[in-house]
């Protein structure tokens, strides 16, 4: 049995977090691995309501600033030459990747 590579993807801004699975994916196709994915999983909305007026006075106005965190799942075969081009991809900011062996 092959070892496995689980790779989560987590950020803010959807079209990055695609264009590093893209970037995954390609690698897959070039060294000829097995890939599963990418699996996007529920986004998380974290809202922060807060009231407008600063000194408490007036009406009872409220923002609510949101922030959405968007989550993808690949796995793939643990190939030495493709996890050592995986370790190459340029992250963006606001991207965070976690890359686990399974076996």
């Amino acid at each position: 049995m092959t070892a496995k590579a689980r790779i989560s993807l987590t950020g803010t801004d959807p079209q990055k977090v695609d264009a590093v699975c893209s970037q995954i994916k390609m690698i897959s196709e070039r060294t000829g691995v097995n890939l599963n994915g990418p699996i996007p999983l529920p986004t998380k909305r974290l809202v922060v309501p807060c009231r407008k007026s600063p000194d408490g006075e007036g009406t009872e106005t409220w923002e609510r600033w949101e922030m959405r965190v968007h989550k993808r799942l690949i796995d793939l075969d643990a190939d030495e030459r493709a996890l050592r081009q995986l370790m190459r991809i340029e992250v963006p900011d606001g991207v965070n990747i976690e890359i686990v062996l399974r076996t």
